[in-house]
């Protein structure tokens, strides 16, 4: 299964290699359009060794632990996504995203949450009750929470204070600014940096990561989506991590090797050893 994800033009050329593998939190190896086995030759060849397939809905999500099943490179994350959530899920699809979760490539269940850019405050309460339901079977289970928040980072922080996180949670593609940042770093948060970090207009964002702590942090694509620059707007795929992680290096003033090798280890702790 490979579905075009409507991003323009052809992909970008490889990246100078990463002197230390790294690992790509969160990718859609689905919405590529590339074969499975060649994406992840393409990453292997720049250093990304490993990277976290996500599903969005039941199939998807079938979908991701399957490959995961096959390919050792991959771990699966598992959820009905918030906007598939406005306007309610049922029973039996919770129960079936609970069965994914137990499977052995399962790493997280994700990616949940809430989006307010998307969906109107009528809808808000399904988001929140699936939101809900995904915190218990992530805690159920022993998997990472894998969220996404947009537009919505009051609702997300209150509804996980009020349900008890689970050990491990990561905030995928972070949006938010250096306060948030350091509220989710007291909590224990995990915040996943995407390719829109580099992004002109993301200054905000760039501050944020600044300030977490080196524990906590984790470096994604979303490919096909939020490529970095100079290749905004084309679309991605894991290979294209080393662009994100350099510019977090340069933002943090730190070693691009040692950061590689912190995120690394950061993302075998968050969703188990590959």
């Amino acid at each position: 299964m490979a579905r075009n994800s409507g991003r323009v033009g052809d992909p970008p050329p490889p990246p100078e290699p990463l002197p230390v593998p790294a690992v790509d939190a969160h990718c859609h190896l689905d919405l590529m359009g590339t074969p499975v086995a060649e994406a992840i030759a393409a990453a292997r060849a720049v250093g990304i060794t490993r990277m976290v397939s996500v599903g969005v809905d039941l199939p998807t999500s079938r979908w991701q632990a399957e490959i995961a099943a096959a390919n050792p490179e991959v771990r699966a994350a598992v959820a009905i996504h918030p906007n598939a959530a406005a306007n309610g899920v049922g029973e039996e699809t919770f129960e079936a995203i609970a069965a994914l979760a137990r499977l052995d490539g399962v790493g997280a269940v994700g990616e949940t949450g809430l989006d307010y850019y998307r969906t109107p405050p009528e809808q808000h309460a399904a988001q929140q009750a699936s939101f809900r339901r995904h915190i218990a079977i992530a805690k159920e289970t022993g998997r990472a929470l894998m969220i996404h928040d947009r537009e919505a980072h009051d609702d997300t922080l209150r509804i996980l204070a009020e349900e008890g996180a689970p050990e491990r949670v990561v905030f995928h593609a972070f949006s938010g600014d250096a306060e948030m940042a350091k509220i989710c770093a007291d909590a224990g948060y995990v915040m996943s940096f995407a390719g829109n970090v580099t992004f002109k207009n993301a200054q905000e964002l760039r501050d944020a990561a600044a300030v977490v702590p080196a524990e906590l942090l984790l470096v994604e694509t979303d490919a096909p989506y939020l490529t970095p620059v100079p290749w905004r707007g084309r679309p991605g795929g894991p290979y294209l991590v080393p662009l994100t992680l350099r510019l977090l290096a340069q933002t943090r003033g730190e070693a691009v090797d040692e950061l590689a090798a912190q995120v690394a280890a950061n993302a075998e702790r968050t969703f188990g050893p590959w």
